[in-house]
């Protein structure tokens, strides 16, 4: 088993497209209307918009490899990038995904792990995401991984408004 992570760059924007879809089907898709799943896909991972983030200086996004294939990837956001004003001190994961096949691997381990790594390099105190209020073995991950819920904020799949918690950890 080998695990490698790869800092992702313009060139990969069809790459991360395709996962990005990929991934947000396999998590979302049975528990939302295909023209809310549809319109979301639309709105957050065409082309432009990927190649839009992936110029940000303040974002990042990363691929991990599962036996040199990709298996799924990591955003992570700072400053202004952020979807939500949590200041200066803090470091956004604003996507973590695995494809399904390769969950249970420990991947999502190894990618919050790379945030924490990256929020540390830049001294910051916390670092945050949001996941949606169903998600129900992501929030248990994150509890288990140290993340406390500190409050909530809609996300809008479509034209439905969903709830994310907010759930933050306080870096040592």
């Amino acid at each position: 088993m080998t695990i490698n992570i790869k800092k992702c760059t313009l060139e990969d924007s069809r790459k991360l497209q395709e996962i990005s879809y990929e991934t947000f089907n396999e998590t979302f898709k049975h528990q939302n209307s295909p023209e809310n799943i549809n319109a979301y896909l639309e709105r957050a991972f065409n082309l432009e918009q990927l190649e839009k983030e992936l110029s940000n200086i303040s974002s990042q996004f990363f691929f991990v490899y599962f036996n040199n294939e990709v298996a799924g990837y990591l955003k992570v956001n700072t400053n202004d990038a952020q979807t939500e004003e949590m200041g200066d001190e803090s470091l956004e994961i604003e996507r973590i995904y695995i494809k399904n096949k390769f969950q249970k691997h420990g991947l999502g381990k190894y990618l919050l792990n790379k945030a924490m790594e990256i929020a540390m390099e830049r001294n910051k105190k916390k670092i945050w995401l949001g996941v949606w209020e169903k998600n129900e073995n992501a929030i248990a991950f994150y509890k288990k991984m140290g993340f406390v819920q500190t409050g909530a904020h809609s996300f809008y799949m479509g034209d439905e408004e969903q709830i994310d918690f907010i759930m933050t950890k306080t870096l040592i």
